[in-house]
C-alpha cells in the first residue's frame, strides 16, 4: 500500500533521527536512577524486545510527517502505519548498536552533526521567544529592503558558445546582415536558443555579473561588440527592452520580511555567543 504520506519509514526528520538513535543507544544499558517524577510517565506506544517507544517520541515524528498539518486529519489505520514504521525504524536500529554500527565513526559523527543541529534549533526557539518582530521593526526592513532593491527589469537575448573566437564569429555574422534570432537558433548552445535566444525579463541580480554589467551598459537594440565571458561560456547579448517595476507593497510581502528579521536576529545572537567562544580552526 502507498504510503499516506508517500514518505517511506527511511526517511526520517532530524529530531525523530536524534529521539531514535540516542534512545537505542542508551536502552540496554545500565543508567543511573532519575529523580522521581512529578506525576506518572504516560505509557509507551510500542516496546520493541523491551525498548519502549515513547508517547514524546511518536508525537514528535508524527509532527514531522505532517509539515504542519493537523493531526486530526489521520484515520487509526494511519496512525497505526506511523507506529509501525517507528517500530521498524527502532529495530533497525536497536540492531545498528548490536552490530556496533554506533562505533562507527561516520555514523557516530554523522548522529553528532544531527545532535548539534537539534540543539542549536531548540536554542534558536528559546531565544525567539518573545522576540517577535514589532510593526515598526517590520517596516524599517521593508523600507531597506525596497531601497536596496532592483527596480529596472530587462529584456534581453543571448547566443552561448564554447570559445572567445566561435562568439567573435557570431557577432561578425550578426554585423554582416545576419538576424539575431537564427544566428541563436544555429549556433547557441543555450536552452534559450530554440525562442532565438529569448531569455524574457530579468533582474541584473539574477545574472552572472560579467553578464549583468555587459546588459546594464547597452542601449536598447544594442548588441555586444566583444564577447562576453562567464562560468558557462562566452555570450553575445543583446538587450531589446527594459521596463521599472513597482516594489510588492508590504501586506503582501510581510511574511518574508519577518523571516527576514527573525534570521537577521538569530545571526546577531549567534555573532555574540562567537565573540565569547574559544574557536580554533584548522582547515
Amino acid at each position: 500500500m502507498t504510503h499516506f504520506l508517500s514518505t517511506p519509514w527511511t526517511r526520517v526528520s532530524i529530531v525523530t533521527t536524534i529521539v531514535l538513535l540516542m534512545a537505542a543507544c542508551g536502552k540496554g544499558q545500565q543508567a543511573a536512577a532519575p529523580a522521581a517524577p512529578e506525576k506518572p510517565a504516560a505509557a509507551p506506544v510500542a516496546t520493541v524486545d523491551g525498548s519502549p517507544i515513547s508517547r514524546v517520541e511518536y508525537d514528535i515524528y508524527l509532527k514531522s510527517l505532517l509539515q504542519g498539518r493537523p493531526t486530526t486529519e489521520l484515520t487509526t489505520e494511519q496512525r497505526n502505519q506511523v507506529l509501525d514504521e517507528m517500530v521498524s525504524m527502532q529495530v533497525l536500529a536497536t540492531q545498528a548498536i548490536k552490530d556496533g554500527m554506533d562505533k562507527d565513526p561516520d555514523v557516530a559523527a554523522r548522529i553528532s552533526v544531527l545532535r548539534m543541529r537539534v540543539l542549536a534549533d531548540s536554542e534558536s526557539q528559546n531565544y525567539l521567544k518573545g522576540k517577535e518582530p514589532t510593526e515598526a521593526e517590520l517596516k524599517a526592513e521593508y523600507d531597506t529592503d525596497i531601497a536596496a532593491m532592483d527596480k529596472t527589469e530587462y529584456h534581453a537575448r543571448h547566443i552561448l558558445v564554447a570559445t572567445k573566437e566561435l562568439a567573435e564569429q557570431v557577432i561578425k555574422k550578426i554585423k554582416g546582415g545576419a538576424k539575431f534570432e537564427d544566428v541563436a537558433k544555429a549556433e547557441s548552445s543555450d536552452g534559450s536558443k530554440t525562442n532565438g535566444g529569448d531569455l524574457g525579463w530579468f533582474t541584473l541580480a539574477r545574472m552572472a555579473k560579467p553578464f549583468a554589467d555587459a546588459v546594464k551598459a547597452l542601449k536598447k537594440g544594442e548588441m555586444t561588440s566583444t564577447p562576453v565571458q562567464t562560468q558557462y561560456g562566452w555570450h553575445v547579448i543583446r538587450l531589446d527592452d527594459t521596463r521599472e517595476v513597482a516594489p510588492p507593497p508590504f501586506d503582501q510581502v510581510k511574511q518574508q520580511v519577518s523571516n527576514g528579521v527573525i534570521q537577521k536576529k538569530l545571526q546577531t545572537y549567534a555573532d555574540g555567543l562567537k565573540k565569547t567562544a574559544k574557536i580554533e580552526k584548522s582547515l
